[in-house]
């Protein structure tokens, strides 16, 4: 077995995961409420010969739970969270939770999000709105008044720590535990006026990606070499026949 080969490659697989989550992280550097993709390597090592090899595993994939920040807009249909909380919206297999606070009032009165999806409150039920009655007050937890009148309540809810996250649509995400409705406004709220942006930091996203492709390139050498060794000492048996 020629486990220099097989310890760089290995690398070069787990390069390569790696090297498509900076990508995907930089294509959503704009995406309002993104979370990046992080992702988690571990040696494995082989007991197969007379010595241990470690070798990389491909990686695990993780979406990052850091926030983003809060910019201003001015918005009364933008809102952000300030806190650890998500916002639900439907999506016709059931709820998913989003920090993208984009929101618009369809011809019907419905809370939408700028990509259509029905905004939820607390009990997961969609919120209606008078699609007449001009912009909306956003209270920070979460109630909606309109002319005075309350209207509804846009629900927060907690994502356990624990819980495996999977995305729906670029900034949305599906739990793999039921969220919890946030009752207690103090660690959790919403902003008015506001949006959070992708919690992506371009610069070290960058840095990464040069350091990702100098290891890669090291790999690939690696491999050319131990392939030439490889090649002259069968050359070399071959003249000693």
């Amino acid at each position: 077995m020629q486990s220099p080969i097989y310890v760089a490659v290995s690398g070069q697989v787990a390069l390569e995961r790696r090297m498509e989550t900076i990508a995907r992280n930089v294509a959503n550097m704009s995406t309002v409420g993104y979370r990046a993709d992080e992702v988690t390597f571990e040696s494995i090592f082989s007991a197969a010969g007379r010595e241990r090899v470690a070798f990389a595993s491909v990686g695990e994939t993780h979406i990052s739970r850091q926030a983003g920040s809060l910019d201003q807009t001015g918005n009364p249909l933008d809102i952000a969270v300030n806190g650890d909380a998500f916002f639900a919206i439907e999506t016709g297999n059931g709820p998913a939770y989003t920090r993208d606070g984009r929101l618009q009032i369809d011809e019907f009165g419905e809370l939408r999000t700028v990509a259509g999806h029905l905004v939820l409150d607390a009990g997961l039920a969609p919120i209606q709105l008078d699609p007449n009655g001009g912009p909306p007050a956003i209270s920070r937890d979460g109630m909606i008044t309109q002319n005075g009148a309350q209207m509804g309540a846009i629900g927060l809810f907690a994502i356990d720590s624990d819980a495996d996250l999977t995305r729906f649509s670029n900034s949305a995400l599906i739990p793999s535990m039921p969220p919890e409705p946030v009752l207690d406004f103090v660690d959790n709220s919403i902003v008015q006026g506001y949006t959070e942006s992708a919690n992506v930091n371009p610069m070290l996203e960058l840095t990464r990606l040069i350091a990702v492709s100098r290891a890669f390139e090291s790999a690939s050498t690696a491999v050319e070499q131990n392939d030439r060794t490889l090649q002259d000492a069968i050359r070399t048996l071959g003249d000693t026949r």
